[in-house]
């Protein structure tokens, strides 16, 4: 079972792809609210992927991105954006993301990304 961290800065976002993941076998294994939280929490848990939002306080996603492909080059990350953050997510691309998911979310997108990601 693959195991996740979910990072968005909106806890019912989280709770959003918490749901859909936990539905369909995958592991919850944290949940960061910004992007410094998510680069601490990845060192922690390692999960296998991380969804992880662009727009974030403190850190935004496409930092915390940098510093978790730092970490480790093999990360998989997911990056979710809202609507008309085009240039942002090619950024993010660029950065090492290996996919994007667009809010709000449908859940055979998200299930699509996530398992493409993790084949």
């Amino acid at each position: 079972m693959a195991s996740i961290l979910i990072v968005d800065d909106a806890a019912f976002m989280r709770m959003m792809i918490k749901d859909i993941l936990s539905k369909n076998g995958f592991e919850v294994v944290g949940e960061a609210a910004n992007g410094a939280e998510a680069v601490e929490k990845y060192k922690e848990l390692n999960p296998d992927l991380v969804t992880m939002d662009i727009t974030m306080p403190e850190m935004d996603g496409i930092q915390a991105l940098k510093e978790i492909k730092q970490i480790d080059g093999g990360a998989k990350v997911i990056m979710c954006s809202a609507m008309g953050q085009q240039s942002m997510v090619i950024d993010a691309i660029q950065s090492g993301a290996k996919d994007f998911i667009v809010k709000p979310f449908q859940a055979d997108r998200v299930l699509e990304a996530i398992k493409k990601v993790l084949s």
